[in-house]
């Protein structure tokens, strides 16, 4: 029984991601959908600034919270309805929160950690327990892994609450300026007339490829790091 309450808050947040995905919410922030929109979407922020930015932290906060894939969907429409600076630090807010309310929840259900992990958590246990710093910032940093499941991972790790807050806030931060770069570059192509409708000949604008390039290298940078430690390591020292 006391397992059962423990695991509730997790259980409860899980559901509420996939009502949320099954519902087709997240439908109505993709690109397409925004494009049709748009006048309506920035005349309603204009309207009510501050409202509409703490209604898009709390959706973001649910998102991240629940662990659903889809919160890309939402930082990019960030970026489109409040532009880059805007959307990066609403969506900072949103995800530093949602992640630390799944890292609670999933903590809590965890227990005191004696339970046996999965074989995924198990293999990252002996590398976090001799580099914990560097480990957690290395995990954060990598957009390729699901944010969720790098923060349940912590919380059986145990990370410290300090140590989870400020790497899921930093290496959260960095991706989703890039991410709201291209919400933002699609909204500044649409707006200069160069296309009237959202399609993939939009992805070859300036103002999205670079921010598209700046993700594709943070998500190969894990790789060339490994590659020249691998590399250093094989390079004989002299006597």
């Amino acid at each position: 029984m006391n397992r059962l309450r423990a695991a509730l808050p997790l259980f409860l947040l899980l559901l509420a991601g996939i009502v949320l995905f099954a519902s087709g919410s997240l439908d109505q922030l993709t690109p397409h959908q925004l494009v049709r929109h748009q006048h309506e979407l920035h005349a309603q922020i204009a309207a009510h600034p501050w409202l509409s930015r703490l209604a898009y932290i709390g959706l973001l906060t649910l998102t991240v919270s629940t662990g659903i894939p889809g919160t890309i969907v939402v930082t990019l429409a960030g970026g489109f309805a409040f532009g880059v600076i805007d959307g990066t630090v609403s969506s900072s807010i949103g995800l530093t929160l949602g992640s630390l309310v799944l890292y609670l929840a999933s903590r809590y259900a965890f227990g005191a950690g004696k339970r046996r992990p999965p074989p995924l958590i198990a293999r990252l246990h002996q590398g976090f327990e001799r580099h914990p710093v560097s480990y957690t910032l290395f995990l954060r940093f990598l957009p390729v892994v699901p944010f969720g499941g790098v923060t349940v991972a912590l919380a059986w790790l145990r990370c410290p609450l300090w140590l989870f807050l400020g790497a899921s806030w930093l290496g959260g931060t960095i991706t989703l300026f890039f991410e709201s770069s291209v919400g933002a570059g699609i909204g500044d192509v649409l707006g200069r007339g160069a296309s009237n409708s959202f399609s993939t000949a939009m992805l070859m604008h300036r103002e999205i490829l670079l921010p598209l390039g700046a993700l594709a290298l943070l998500a190969l940078l894990p790789l060339l790091i490994e590659r020249f430690t691998r590399r250093r390591r094989s390079i004989p020292k002299a006597d």
